[in-house]
């Protein structure tokens, strides 16, 4: 249970910078901060859930991990954030190191 606490914690962690970027736009400033914060808490308490059978540095690693995967997949998907080959390829590296620590553990 607690991997799958990890991975909605990493998949919760996209929304905080999603709402971020929402908040750029003038007239949903303070729904995207609102949305932003609301899914810091989320992730967190998944986060915390997980770390009661994770190692802290994996469990830390893993969401952040997630995270920063699944928010450049956003960012290219619906902002036309670039998306060169070496962009991608640091982006799989990152998910190659979440997968060794997932089967190292």
């Amino acid at each position: 249970m607690s991997w799958i606490y990890l991975l909605l914690a990493g998949l919760t962690e996209i929304g905080w910078p999603l709402g971020m970027k929402i908040a750029q736009t003038s007239s949903v400033r303070w729904p995207g901060i609102l949305m932003a914060i609301a899914f810091m808490a989320i992730s967190g308490m998944f986060l915390w859930l997980a770390q009661k059978q994770i190692p802290i540095g994996t469990a830390y690693a893993v969401w952040t991990g997630i995270g920063a995967a699944g928010t450049f997949l956003v960012g290219v998907l619906f902002f036309g954030d670039p998306g060169s080959a070496m962009r991608y390829f640091g982006i799989l590296m990152i998910i190659s190191g979440v997968v060794v620590l997932k089967l190292a553990h």
